[in-house]
């Protein structure tokens, strides 16, 4: 058996997985190849590189990622406490400076002495795991030829699904006579307040909001859906159109399916009104915070395939866009997926090879948060095959009980499902409450959450 434990890929999972093996005293090479060799999506070199939103989802503990984010704090995840060291102002979220968040990741992974980074592409997993521990967690936009030794090694055919990140905006380039800071619900007029008074505190408030919206009159957003519907977009093969994950629909695909749909989704209007007329808008544009200067907003919701020119035609018809700078256009890409129902067990490990684990995307999880969970999982796992290496493997699993989000995930993944698709952390994979139904769904899913964390612990 090697003295070290090998993972191959430096994104959330990986990273996480370092970390966790490395404070516990056990050497790890971690195999990165960027600069050497990019993805489609990825632009720097650093690790823990963010691709899509920079927001890791809600903090409250009534949102299934805010108690996922929570029970990782309990497990001293790194990746969760420089997100919480390098966030910037998004209501409830929690949303990060994505790259000061790579910076910082990159510089205690780096640092540490029990890590080593190599730069390079590996394509042969089954020589690296004859003799030792391999995590691969390469994620959901795996090179080709590595992708093809994991199809090889699991004997499965691998699974699609396209996953489409959204434009960035110059806040200079914003018109503010149109749009106007505020967080939903937080800035409609009172019944108490004359119109001045009303302003004026949303003025006030301003600084500390952490979106700027768009508000729309009905004639508006209807010429914007006509032309969104009818933009030209990147071509996609017809296998392409069918496996596009439903999580993250791109807005010309989403608006194609009824002329009020972006007004029920994205674009809904509910706890906004307009400081130009006082009344609720008919739609409204959402744009948050990117960066720590609050120099870059991207636009909520708008994942889009739509080519670049496009992109520009038509998302600068939205009233205040008029003379938008876009900073980085939205992107479309293919992300891959294993069949994990059938080839890993709860705790991510291989079934067919115990030297093998998988973490993030590629198992199935889909998310910031749910992929740093994976790694979390499998390194804790993969610490515990090393350091008892002569003793029966599956004596020694380290499992969460299913009743919190990081035990419900895992068991999602590797339960039999013929229609698995990737998923979100989410209250439906808990079981449901003993004794008697709640109805009120925040006073549920508080009590979901309290249960979890009065109980948090690990079976080993």
């Amino acid at each position: 058996m090697k003295d070290y434990i090998t993972i191959i890929g430096g994104g959330l999972a990986g990273t996480e997985a370092a970390y966790q093996i490395a404070k516990r005293g056990i050497k790890v090479k971690l195999y990165e190849m960027k600069p050497i060799k990019y993805s489609p999506a990825h632009m720097n070199k650093n690790l823990a590189e963010i691709v899509c939103s920079n927001s890791f989802k809600s903090n409250l503990l009534t949102n299934a990622c805010g108690l996922l984010k929570e029970e990782l704090r309990r497990l001293d995840s790194l990746l969760i406490k420089i997100a919480d060291e390098t966030s910037v102002p998004a209501g409830q979220a929690l949303a990060v400076d994505r790259e000061i968040f790579s910076e910082k990741v990159t510089k205690v992974i780096e640092e540490n002495e029990n890590i080593e980074v190599i730069h390079e592409e590996i394509t042969n997993i089954e020589e690296i795991a004859k003799e030792g521990i391999v995590i691969i967690a390469t994620g959901p936009l795996t090179s080709e030829g590595l992708a093809k030794d994991i199809q090889k090694i699991t004997s499965q055919d691998k699974l699609y699904f396209y996953d489409a990140a959204a434009p960035i905006i110059n806040k200079d380039s914003i018109n503010f006579d149109i749009a106007f800071y505020g967080d939903r619900y937080t800035q409609e007029k009172k019944k108490e307040e004359s119109i001045e008074e009303w302003k004026k505190r949303l003025e006030e408030e301003k600084e500390e909001q952490s979106y700027i919206n768009l508000p729309m009159n009905q004639e508006e957003y209807e010429k914007f859906v006509k032309k969104l519907v009818n933009a030209e977009v990147v071509t996609l093969h017809d296998f392409e159109k069918r496996e596009i994950f439903e999580g993250c629909m791109p807005i010309e695909i989403m608006a194609k399916r009824g002329l009020d749909t972006l007004r029920f989704g994205p674009l809904k209007p509910v706890g906004f009104d307009d400081p130009r007329t006082g009344r609720r808008p008919y739609a409204v544009v959402q744009l948050r915070q990117d960066d720590k200067q609050a120099t870059m907003y991207n636009m909520v919701g708008f994942q889009t395939n739509l080519k670049y020119g496009e992109q520009k035609r038509v998302f600068s018809m939205i009233p205040g866009l008029e003379n938008a700078e876009f900073i980085k256009y939205g992107v479309m890409h293919r992300n891959t997926y294993i069949n994990s129902t059938e080839l890993l067990d709860e705790t991510y490990n291989l079934k067919s090879n115990p030297n093998i684990y998988f973490a993030g995307q590629i198992t199935g999880v889909e998310g910031y948060v749910e992929s740093i969970s994976s790694g979390m999982v499998a390194s804790l796992n993969a610490i515990q095959d090393f350091t008892n290496v002569e003793e029966e493997h599956d004596k020694h699993k380290i499992m969460f009980s299913e009743n919190t989000i990081i035990g419900a995930l895992a068991k999602y993944i590797s339960t039999p499902n013929t229609k698995f698709q990737p998923m979100n952390a989410n209250f439906g994979i808990l079981p449901e409450l003993e004794g008697k139904k709640i109805r009120d769904k925040k006073e549920r899913y508080m009590q979901l959450a309290e249960r979890s964390l009065g109980n948090f612990n690990i079976h080993a």
